[in-house]
């Protein structure tokens, strides 16, 4: 699988990307980085991207540029990355919008969904609802959960910690939208609130563009 080097704004502590099933994500949120190349092709899988090595000691975002877990995806695919990725002694995260198509993730990678918020906006395309996927991250078992809460939309506070609680997360990572889609954001204070009490049961990691909410 070809790597690129995380930069931008990609988690601090992921060290590369990596791609094999590629093309237009099927969620369609209008929020998606992807978009800013314009419309993707079909999805499809790139066989030539398991004949190249992926080394060892990284930590890799496998499917960093379409949800590889989508209902849309051949499940098949999704088979042949993970076994993949086995072959090699490096961490992997793996984020859906989707987690009830999670399996076969070693107890020592990473299994992360996107909460945004506890509400259901219509930029959030054709995914599943933040509810849903609490209810899948909460029926998986022996893994590291992470829960990604980007770009943070508004939300109602009681509600939102209860379904990232439901995650069990290990980690909770909160960004912001970087690349101005518009969306209904809280107000920082709510924000500050939100980080409190999450603080409460898991750790929580803030993502630079977060800044922009601040300076609001």
């Amino acid at each position: 699988m070809k790597l690129n080097k995380s930069n931008g704004n990609m988690y601090d502590w992921v060290t590369h990307t990596g791609n094999v099933i590629k093309g237009e994500c099927p969620h369609g949120c209008t929020y998606c980085y992807m978009k800013r190349w314009g419309k993707q092709n079909p999805v499809r899988f790139d066989e030539h991207e398991l004949t190249i090595g992926m080394g060892s000691g990284k930590f890799i975002f496998v499917g960093s540029s379409c949800d590889m877990w989508a209902n849309d995806v051949h499940g098949g695919w999704i088979e042949r990355v993970v076994d993949h990725c086995a072959k090699y002694e490096n961490k992997y995260l793996f984020q859906t919008k989707n987690p009830n198509r999670f399996y076969k993730i070693p107890l020592d990678w990473v299994a992360c969904t996107t909460i945004e918020t506890n509400r259901r906006y219509e930029q959030m395309g054709d995914a599943p609802s933040p509810f849903l996927r609490a209810v899948a991250m909460s029926q998986l078992k022996n893994v590291n959960k992470y829960v990604t809460i980007e770009p943070i939309m508004d939300f109602d506070i009681h509600e939102m910690v209860e379904l990232v609680r439901q995650c069990n997360p290990v980690q909770v990572n909160i960004g912001a939208d970087s690349d101005g889609n518009k969306l209904p954001e809280p107000t920082i204070e709510k924000v500050r609130e939100l980080v409190e009490a999450l603080s409460e049961f898991t750790v929580i990691s803030k993502k630079r563009n977060l800044g922009r909410l601040e300076a609001k």
